[in-house]
């Protein structure tokens, strides 16, 4: 059995004391210094943004050149960095294209997605929510990416992850699994 999970652990309290609005920003941090993909002048869509920690580390990334994108369900905080915007959007609702194409009618550098369900505590319903998420991301990419963008996304593993995988690996040069 794994340790309990601690909602304000010591990732909690440094991402408090370092002013980021959440814990999960040093997830992001971590992969772009590990996997540079996102650099200054950079064009980001962030999916599943809220409450913003991501954003944060991606505003710093591509600087005031660049341009970010944050997107959720629910609403985010403004940001004060002219190049952070932001939207109440559902990445599954029909008029999602649309909504993001009058945000942002170019193409992404990156496209990343820390988008999760609602967890019902069934894991193969779970597992196939996130990957529903994922898939919606992956599609993202693949239609408004930039050649040679790069793409992130958190997904539940088990179950159809094996062909998720398969499907990144079939449009970009390297995937990793981290």
């Amino acid at each position: 059995m794994g340790k309990p999970y601690r909602p304000k652990d010591h990732y909690f309290q440094k991402a408090k004391q370092e002013g980021l609005r959440a814990r999960s920003a040093f997830k992001v941090d971590e992969l772009i210094k590990r996997f540079p993909m996102v650099k200054k002048g950079h064009v980001v869509l962030d999916l599943g943004a809220a409450p913003g920690g991501f954003l944060q580390i991606l505003a710093d990334a591509v600087g005031g050149a660049g341009q970010v994108i944050g997107v959720d369900i629910v609403a985010i905080r403004p940001f004060t960095q002219r190049h952070v915007r932001t939207a109440v959007l559902d990445v599954l609702a029909d008029d999602f294209d649309a909504k993001l194409t009058a945000l942002h009618d170019g193409v992404f550098d990156a496209v990343i997605s820390d988008m999760a369900p609602k967890t019902s505590g069934i894991k193969a319903t779970d597992e196939a929510r996130s990957l529903r998420l994922a898939g919606k991301a992956l599609e993202l990419a693949e239609k408004r990416g930039r050649p040679g963008s790069s793409f992130v996304a958190k997904v539940f593993m088990g179950g159809d992850f094996e062909d998720f995988r398969d499907q990144v690996r079939a449009l970009f040069e390297e995937v990793k699994v981290v």
